[in-house]
């Protein structure tokens, strides 16, 4: 008779809290670049639950939109 499995092994379960090494993977960054980009506003800050720290991936996308709009296009001169 087969074991029965959570819910979790047999399908993937979304999570919109990720730690701060998972946001920073999920950006693209070392997680001391995350660091650097949440202290100068670039990034959100964390929601504390409890003694861990969560970063929304809703924020983190609009702020990663947000990180588009700043940039400027090299070639816009050319």
């Amino acid at each position: 008779m087969p074991m029965s499995r959570a819910l979790s092994e047999n399908r993937p379960v979304p999570r919109r809290g990720l730690s701060r090494d998972e946001a920073a993977m999920y950006v693209g960054v070392s997680a001391a670049k995350f660091d650097e980009m949440v202290a100068d506003g670039r990034m959100p800050e964390p929601v504390q639950i409890d003694a861990r720290k969560i970063w929304d991936i809703r924020s983190i996308d609009m702020a990663f939109d947000a990180l588009s709009q700043e940039t400027s296009n090299t070639w816009d001169g050319v």
